[in-house]
């Protein structure tokens, strides 16, 4: 019997398609992984901007995590926007439930394209000191990575640097820090 790679993505909802889950979704599939996901949020979003965002709680969130690792399981995890300081500790607490589960992805959404803030100023720190040092990759773009060090980085020179600086926040060489640019 055939075996498909599984993967979870972690994230928001955003109806035009072109991020957070669905946009997860897509790329799982065209790269031949089974999708599965937990919905942290129902974002109102077009392309323009961000309009309201309503926050599906951390207890269904939770839920919904064990309900899939505990049926499929996940080969990867894929986190996404996770818009406060309670719901990233849900997601990491839930995630510590399944030790098998060990190629985790942050993706740190910050905020939209359309730059409306997608996460709550307090629950920065939260999201570098408690969720990063636990997953094996981190994606930021230039701005994410600007907020998680504190510092403005606005060159592609200034990659590697800020890719090691992130890598040292997490106190574990398993990390492994992919900027985006």
């Amino acid at each position: 019997m055939k075996r498909y790679n599984t993967a979870l993505t972690i994230a928001g909802s955003d109806p035009s398609g072109g991020a957070g889950l669905q946009a997860d979704l897509k790329t799982f599939s065209a790269l031949g992984v089974y999708g599965t996901s937990a919905v942290v949020a129902v974002v109102d979003e077009n392309t323009c901007g961000v309009y309201d965002v309503h926050a599906v709680p951390d207890k269904i969130v939770a839920g919904q995590i064990r309900s899939v690792l505990s049926d499929i399981g996940a080969d990867a995890v894929k986190i996404g926007m996770l818009h406060s300081s309670s719901l990233i500790r849900t997601v990491l607490s839930t995630l510590k439930e399944y030790p098998s589960v060990k190629n985790i992805v942050l993706d740190p959404v910050m905020v939209a394209t359309s730059g409306d803030p997608l996460l709550q100023q307090e629950a920065i720190a939260t999201l570098r000191d408690e969720l990063m040092p636990y997953c094996r990759v981190i994606t930021p773009n230039l701005p994410e990575a600007s907020i998680l060090l504190g510092t403005q980085l606005n060159a592609q020179s200034q990659l590697e640097e800020a890719a090691r600086a992130l890598s040292e926040l997490c106190h574990d060489s398993k990390v492994s820090v992919m900027l985006k640019a």
